[in-house]
């Protein structure tokens, strides 16, 4: 009682909480604002609101997730920081891939906390980013290092995979995508070599598991 007495003393960390899932997103606010040197500023259910509440709330750190309806949680970090280019972002994910990771910290997250990490974590990745450091989940900086020497999947790369993810035949995806088949074919050897694989399935499991493309 007497350590929370002194926090109460300073200016606590306003936080706002962004997850489309309301029971998570209560979880979340109830775990915060059991401490006294935070306070919740604000919610928001997606990517949109989330932009909005930070324009008129100005917390000191964000909780945003990534994936939400309507806009997700990368294009509302680039708003955010578009707004404020020292907002404080910590991504909540449960996806540990490596290329989501790099795209969210590129976008201008200082921090990137798993899902399955919060209860142990959540709290000092908060202090962490309020202080000016990043903050990473060990599974996802590991993943990162692992990769870190590996060819990124271009945009065109990408699309191709997300068709084939979905059944799609080198001929639909060449229509889909105004491409000839051999192009196609093309750019599929290219994705087998960067991702290491031999074959579609393995190809678009890999993709997946790395943050490349979602289903």
């Amino acid at each position: 009682m007497a350590d929370d007495a002194v926090l109460m003393q300073i200016n606590p960390i306003r936080v706002l909480v962004v997850d489309d899932h309301p029971l998570l997103r209560e979880g979340l606010v109830a775990t915060i604002a059991k401490h006294a040197d935070f306070e919740i500023a604000g919610e928001a259910r997606d990517g949109a609101e989330a932009v909005e509440q930070f324009r008129s709330l100005r917390p000191d750190v964000t909780l945003m997730d990534i994936q939400m309806p309507e806009m997700g949680g990368i294009e509302a970090i680039e708003r955010i920081r578009d707004q404020d280019p020292s907002a404080a972002i910590v991504v909540l994910t449960t996806y540990p891939g490596d290329s989501q990771a790099l795209r969210a910290l590129k976008a201008g997250a200082s921090g990137y906390l798993l899902k399955s990490c919060i209860r142990k974590d959540l709290l000092q990745a908060i202090r962490t980013v309020h202080a000016g450091e990043r903050s990473i989940s060990s599974e996802v900086a590991q993943s990162i290092a692992m990769h870190a020497l590996d060819g990124r999947l271009s945009e065109r790369e990408m699309s191709i995979l997300r068709l084939v993810a979905q059944g799609n035949p080198n001929k639909q995806i060449a229509w889909q995508l105004s491409l000839s088949t051999d192009t196609v074919k093309g750019h599929l050897k290219n994705i087998f070599t960067k991702l290491d694989v031999t074959d579609r399935t393995h190809a678009v499991a890999v993709a997946i598991r790395r943050g490349f493309i979602e289903l």
